[in-house]
């Protein structure tokens, strides 16, 4: 209790503020990675980002035909012999050569949409 009666007056440190900064800009690109699929249904959600260096996240929210709520999250994590990916937790598998293509695609579109829509940079 101290501890946030403290951060209250005297505001969050700066390494705070750096990690808040970043989680809002990687929501931001979400986003827009999520738009490059085409529209999202109403009651959607669709995200689509670069997490660090080497890992993709593709996560997706919809409801189904009896009206419940799904979800999805596939993780892939790119290597420099292969691309494996991950779905809802389960373990890592190795994408196929076409699934490769798509993501490869998929992120040379996000990163010029990205870079023209948030930082007004264009490769």
């Amino acid at each position: 209790m101290i501890q946030k009666i403290i951060k209250t007056i005297l505001g969050p440190s700066q390494e705070e503020r750096r990690a808040e900064l970043y989680r809002d800009l990687i929501r931001h690109e979400a986003r827009i990675g999520g738009t490059l699929f085409g529209p999202i249904p109403n009651g959607g959600r669709r995200e689509f980002f670069c997490l660090d260096e080497r890992t993709w996240i593709w996560h997706e929210e919809w409801k189904d035909e009896q009206g419940n709520h799904r979800s999805k999250t596939t993780r892939y994590d790119v290597r420099p012999n292969a691309i494996l990916k991950a779905q809802d937790g389960s373990q890592y598998q190795p994408v196929s050569v076409q699934e490769a293509i798509h993501l490869r695609d998929a992120a040379n579109v996000y990163a010029r949409r990205v870079n023209s829509e948030m930082y007004n940079y264009l490769p």
